[in-house]
């Protein structure tokens, strides 16, 4: 049985803060999925999964709320996955593992991010407190609830792009890679940030992005690609994390709104989809995860891409097409100094032909299903049982890594 990876929709990727400020992941997903629904006609996927990195009280299964408010039905079974920035991809690894080729042959999996509507909460003594207030079940009681408040019991939690048990900035720590390993240089951080960029703008100038993105909230194209950026103009940007760093703005994927979906399917399930629709085959995967004071917090593809290449008896070189989700270019050329300590080089040209997300966007729990379906289409203008290797790297020293097949 063969398991198929289909690109499918997302909407464009806009900055935080930009068109979609006032959309939370529900209301960034909905018309993806119902776009999605449009592409199979009146049929409907075996089971759906969905993933968003940001929590929010509202609710606690997204894809539930998502697929029922895109009109999915209420007999389609869908539940939510977190794995960081590796979300939507790990929730593609968790369908393709209940694909059965009988009752199970069709998923829909994707995720959404909005970091333009973050909740800000309570901090965990502030909640204690109220909670006692409101339970107390007499005035006196609720009384002697509020006069024990204390000006440290009060506090809010504001959830911030950082790990949990290091307090520490994900660009914070991969400065500290980057000072592990001696590099990359801040030159070779700035010329694959600009090579994102141009190849993002060729790609969407030539019509490539055209059936991956639907036109939404009146935006019809990706809003971060630049045309105008510069060697120049990224040299001169200030360091980011740390005064004497590397890491700036400009070769960093940038805070991002958006959803992106796409399908996972078996032989029986390819029938239910368009025949137009590119595909490539999961061939396998490897879930990586890392000591994050020793080998960094955003390293671990670069342990786990040789365990899947040497399972699968291939080199560097047997692998057409690099999908390196660049959370940092440094992160990228950081992957790449590890992976070739061994001797093996991998060739330049393949990497990200098509823009990646520094100049593409990271909304975090869309950004797998983006990848993979992206990649999914590249193989097939590579031609027939072209491979390739896609990787995302994750908060907490984990990471997921697939491999692909053109059909």
């Amino acid at each position: 049985m063969g398991i198929w990876v289909l690109p499918g929709l997302r909407t464009p990727f806009v900055k935080s803060d930009g068109a979609f400020k006032s959309l939370d992941a529900i209301a960034l997903s909905v018309p993806v999925v119902k776009a999605m629904m449009a592409q199979i006609d009146g049929r409907v996927p075996d089971f759906a999964v969905w993933g968003t990195v940001v929590p929010n009280l509202a609710w606690s299964n997204i894809a539930r709320e998502v697929f029922l408010d895109a009109g999915l039905g209420a007999t389609i079974p869908a539940f939510s996955t977190v794995m960081a920035c590796s979300t939507s991809m790990m929730g593609a690894i968790e369908a393709a593992g209940m694909l059965d080729d009988r009752d199970r042959s069709l998923a829909l999996v994707g995720g959404a991010e909005s970091l333009s509507r973050v909740q800000v909460g309570l901090r965990q003594n502030t909640s204690d407190w109220l909670r006692s207030v409101l339970q107390a079940k007499s005035f006196g009681a609720r009384m002697r609830a509020l006069a024990a408040v204390r000006p440290s019991t009060l506090g809010l939690f504001v959830p911030g792009v950082a790990n949990r048990s290091t307090g520490k900035s994900m660009g914070e720590h991969m400065e500290m890679t980057i000072a592990q390993l001696g590099g990359p240089s801040r030159d070779a951080q700035d010329r694959l940030a600009l090579a994102s960029h141009r190849n993002a703008v060729a790609a969407w100038d030539r019509g490539f992005f055209d059936d991956l993105t639907v036109a939404f909230a009146g935006v019809a194209r990706d809003t971060i690609p630049r045309k105008t950026t510069s060697l120049e103009r990224l040299t001169v940007l200030k360091p980011a994390f740390d005064r004497a760093g590397s890491i700036t703005a400009g070769n960093s994927s940038p805070l991002t709104d958006g959803a992106a979906a796409m399908w996972l399917a078996t032989d029986a399930g390819l029938s239910r989809l368009p025949a137009s629709l590119p595909r490539a085959r999961l061939v396998d995967f490897e879930i990586g995860a890392v000591d994050i004071h020793k080998d960094g917090l955003l390293m671990a593809p670069a342990y786990a891409i040789p365990k899947l290449l040497a399972r699968n008896g291939l080199t560097y070189a047997d692998v057409a097409l690099w999908e390196i989700h660049e959370a940092f270019a440094a992160q990228v050329l950081a992957h790449l100094q590890v992976l070739e300590r061994n001797g093996e080089t991998v060739p330049r040209d393949r990497i990200n032909p098509n823009g990646g997300s520094i100049a593409l966007g990271h909304p975090f729990g869309a950004t797998g299903a983006r990848i993979m379906g992206q990649a999914a289409k590249e193989l097939s203008a590579l031609g027939s049982g072209a491979r390739a290797v896609v990787s995302i790297c994750a908060d907490g020293g984990e990471g997921s890594v697939a491999l692909l097949e053109a059909a």
